[in-house]
Order: C-alpha cells, then structure tokens, then sequence
C-alpha cells in the first residue's frame, strides 16, 4: 500500500511538471489585455480614458478598424496626442507586423524610432515565436511580452492548428471548424464566399486580416 502511494504521488508530480513544461503559446496572435474596439461592448468603451459617449457612438458606427491608422484618423478629431497615447495603453486595434507601416507602428506607446526600425529590419516574420526571438535580441522579455499585444503574424489558412485559429480576436470552436471544413483555400475570394456564409461581410473582412494563404 505504501510503495502503491508513493507510486501515486510519483505520478501526480511528474504529471505536474509535464504539464507545467508544455508551451501552449501556439497562436499568432499576440496575447493581450488590451480593448479590441472591434468587439468591445459599449459599456467597456465607455469604461477607457477620454472616452464619451460621442466618441464611442462613432467608434461602434464604423468599426471593424482594418487597420489601427483608421480608428486613429477617427480619434485625432476629438483627442489630443497625450490622451490618444494614454488610450492606446488600454485599447488598440492589433497591426500586421509585416505589412504595418512606419507611422503605424509609432502609434503603440513607447515604440520609439529604434523599436520600429526592429520590428520592419526582421521582416518578414512567419511565425509569432520569430518575432519573440528577434525582438527579444533588443529588448528584455516583459517588454517583448508588452509590445506582443500590440501586433499580430498572420495564420496561414490551410496550416493552420486549432490554437493559431483561435488566437484570432472573436474566432471560436465554430469558426475553427469552418476555417478547417474548406481547406484548401486557393484565393481569398473562395474564403469570402465561404465564410460569408456564417457572418456578414463586415465580420468577414475583420476575420480575413488575420489570415494568410502564404
């Protein structure tokens, strides 16, 4: 019975530290605490600095933002460039770290001249875990943790695992299978075609900006 319970206990331990070992940062998509004013409510608007109900009516009008230069264009005519910087320290809209401009890039707080010359000299990143590498290379790793919120590598749409689907902001078990279901996708207008079929077509270009065929 003793040698049972030590065996026992053996076990829990090692399963213990299996599990404690697996990485389970699979997707693409950055990992982060900040707003996604595509799919905030309202009252979670509102609850950000500097927001009233103005701005947040104009926010949930014209949204989904397929790019963060777009909800900023829509900001900058009610914001001063000290509450945009505080906002975006709350709420962003994720940029494609490949394709994002200079200027875009700029607007996550604290990305200086140097951080954004980084992140476009390691282009182009095919993987989250790439860019954690080479950006780890100049920055410590909380800071590459909090610049990760910020950004996002593409999913390729017929590669892709069940995680790195679901990394994508608003995607869950019923948009895996459907993403799965059509494989191979061939051209982005097969996916528009397809998914159109589950959400409208706003959600479908909200959706499509995290996927690649690539």
């Amino acid at each position: 019975m003793l040698q049972s319970k030590k065996f026992f206990l053996g076990l829990v331990s090692f399963l213990v530290l299996a599990v404690g070992a697996v990485d389970v940062s699979h997707g693409q998509v950055g990992q982060s605490q900040l707003v996604n004013p595509d799919l905030a409510s309202e009252k979670d608007l509102l609850a950000l600095p500097h927001m009233n109900a103005a701005v947040v009516k104009s926010i949930l009008e014209q949204r989904p933002f397929l790019k963060m230069a777009d909800l900023h264009a829509l900001l900058s005519k009610t914001l001063s460039k000290e509450q945009l910087a505080d906002l975006y320290g709350k709420m962003f809209v994720q940029i494609n770290v490949n394709t994002a401009s200079d200027e875009e890039m700029q607007l996550i707080p604290g990305a200086g001249s140097r951080m954004v010359r980084e992140f476009r000299d390691k282009r182009p990143y095919k993987t989250l875990a790439q860019f954690r590498n080479e950006i780890g290379k100049s920055a410590d790793p909380k800071e590459v943790a909090r610049l990760e919120q910020y950004i996002f590598v593409p999913i390729n749409l017929n590669s892709a695992s069940d995680d790195d689907i679901l990394s994508v902001p608003g995607a869950g078990r019923r948009m895996v299978r459907e993403f799965k279901e059509y494989r191979p996708w061939t051209t982005f207008e097969q996916f528009r075609k397809e998914i159109g079929k589950y959400v409208d077509k706003k959600e479908v270009a909200r959706l499509e900006k995290y996927v690649t065929l690539n």
